[in-house]
């Protein structure tokens, strides 16, 4: 393809004519100290950075910035620094995961508005990157997605700490009296110790393999901790090499293809990824007109082994190990058999040319095929008449005791009120019942929370009790563990069938057959439905509003209805007059 000229650029129609409203632009870049040398002719390059003070996840993003417009400069184009929405998993309430449609209209739009002719993407924490990658395909420039990485390992007492798992766990022991405030403060101060993601393979670390494996970062990008002096090359290189993915209009349609999709399902899958990777993966992929379902998912979990022995699906090691031992390159070099290699990546090469090379330096990090850690991939997908569109389970992280369970349900209409019976040492319940949350899905949470991996009752953890089998149509958190079903479609909210369950009820889990159902008959159940009341909706003004009135189920990826691709692969270019 031949390569654009100066006059092709889409900032051109912003600087390029000689009439009264690009003097107006070109004036307005005087103002802001810039000579006509500065940007006239040159690819402008968006910045658009989610650092704010207090996403600690991204906290090294205004230097990195600078590393980005460094490089953007060194090869002849000109960047412009934009802040976007900092969706954090800490502090965003109710739930991070309301705002990742608002980031992804906002990333759409910001580009559509303004003379970007390429964009550089900076995200990492759990919601930022879907909502950073869905609104720069819907805009249609070309992109290239710099990942914060992980942050270091966490330590306290000569005790490797991993985030999310770890503060379960130690949580769970603090309950069972077995941990004083001493040692409950020092993991405190000690499982989170510097910039960057978590550094299990929870969401973040998995949503930035998805993006790597799909060709949208630099190779290897996502591997590599945020304080490593690698990661500062990196980003002035994701700079360099925006302005020539410009020039040879390198453009996401170009790059999202079934292949690269597979490409990044498979990958999740051999990493242990986080149950989060379902949703945000098929939002990604129908922005980009690939309808990637449920079963497609479900299909290649049963055929790829777990290879990353990484928490909280592994049982050794953290993201910084990951990275040592090879990183993500090692790990598809393991499975390249597997891997539609042909595929293009932002490097303007194909996966496999940007595969040459790599290496496993540590086969107990990145496992070979022939001893994985887990015969099957990450996460299965589950339906019977519990959940007919599906729910889905990451059976690597529980005890296989689960995969095959029966029991009754004690089931809580909100979190509030699970987590008052949760504290009551006198609840009656026994290991074998089954916790069900719901009211927590897209529109009931509101806002689909990972309240998913519910706490066990206070009574069961003092009797030495760890996991259990808990079902809900939330989410949880990629750094979680244990026998939960999580997402279950269609939510309770909108009237799904978990909205019939009741206490006492009979519910069965087969794992081999992938089905999951209360043991009621269906006479019973539709009595419960005609008796079933809708309840008020969450939201009656603003983005919230609007949010539960086009937000779609989980099995659909929970974008908006009129953001998908059947409402145009782009929104087009902005008049100019």
């Amino acid at each position: 393809m031949a390569r654009k000229t100066s006059s092709d650029l889409r900032s051109s129609r912003w600087f390029g004519p000689d009439d009264l409203r690009s003097f107006g632009h070109r004036s307005r870049m005087m103002q802001l100290g810039y000579s006509e040398d500065d940007f006239m002719g040159k690819p402008l390059i968006g910045v658009l950075n989610t650092w704010s003070e207090i996403n600690s996840c991204h906290s090294h993003f205004r230097e990195r910035a600078g590393d980005v417009k460094r490089g953007v400069a060194q090869a002849g184009g000109f960047a412009v620094e934009m802040p976007a929405l900092s969706v954090d998993e800490s502090f965003t309430k109710p739930s991070s995961m309301l705002y990742r449609n608002m980031l992804a209209m906002e990333t759409e739009e910001m580009i559509r508005s303004h003379p970007f002719d390429g964009v550089v993407l900076m995200g990492g924490c759990d919601k930022t990157t879907p909502g950073l990658v869905m609104g720069a395909i819907s805009a249609g420039v070309p992109f290239l997605y710099l990942p914060a990485g992980p942050m270091l390992r966490g330590h306290y007492a000569g005790k490797i700490l991993g985030s999310g798992s770890d503060a379960w766990k130690y949580w769970d022991e603090r309950r069972a009296g077995n941990i004083g405030d001493d040692e409950w403060l020092g993991i405190q101060g000690g499982i989170a110790r510097s910039a960057g993601t978590c550094m299990t393979m929870g969401t973040a670390s998995t949503m930035t393999a998805i993006t790597d494996a799909l060709g949208l970062t630099l190779p290897g990008a996502s591997s590599i901790p945020a304080v490593d002096s690698g990661h500062q090359r990196m980003s002035s290189a994701c700079g360099r090499r925006i302005v020539d993915m410009v020039w040879e209009d390198l453009t996401p349609d170009r790059i999202f293809s079934d292949g690269s999709v597979r490409n990044a399902a498979i990958v999740a899958m051999a990493t242990g990824c986080s149950t989060n990777a379902v949703v945000h993966l098929i939002a990604m992929a129908r922005r980009a007109g690939i309808d990637l379902t449920l079963d497609d998912l479900d299909a290649l979990g049963r055929t790829t082994p777990l290879i990353a022995n990484v928490r909280p699906s592994g049982k050794d090691y953290l993201m910084e190990d990951f990275f040592y031992a090879g990183g993500l390159r090692g790990l598809m070099k393991q499975i390249e058999d597997r891997l539609d290699t042909s595929c293009l990546t932002v490097t303007g090469k194909t996966l496999g040319e940007t595969l040459e090379g790599a290496e496993v330096y540590n086969e107990d990090v990145i496992r070979p095929l022939s001893n994985p850690v887990y015969h099957e991939g990450s996460l299965a997908v589950l339906r019977g008449n519990l959940c007919p569109d599906g729910a889905v389970i990451k059976p690597a992280a529980c005890d296989p005791k689960f995969y095959e369970h029966e029991g009754p349900a004690l089931v809580f209409d909100s979190y509030p009120e699970m987590k008052a019976a949760v504290a009551d040492e006198t609840l009656d319940i026994g290991p074998d019942h089954v916790m069900v949350l719901r009211n927590a899905g897209p529109q009931g949470g509101p806002g689909f929370p990972e309240w998913g991996m519910l706490p066990l009752p206070t009574a069961l953890v003092k009797q030495g009790y760890r996991d259990m089998l808990r079902i809900s149509d939330a989410r949880m958190s990629g750094t979680s563990y244990g026998a939960c079903v999580l997402h279950v479609a269609p939510e309770s909210f909108v009237g799904g069938p978990l909205a019939l369950l009741q206490t006492g009820d009979i519910v069965r889990l087969d794992l081999a057959n992938r089905s999951l159902d209360m043991l009621v008959d269906d006479a019973e159940l539709e009595r419960r439905r005609d008796a079933w009341t809708p309840p008020e909706p969450r939201f009656q003004r603003g983005y919230g509003w609007m949010f539960q009135r086009h937000v779609s189920q989980a099995d659909q990826g929970c974008d908006f209805d009129y953001l998908m691709s059947a409402h145009g692969e782009t929104a087009g270019e902005p008049d100019i007059f």
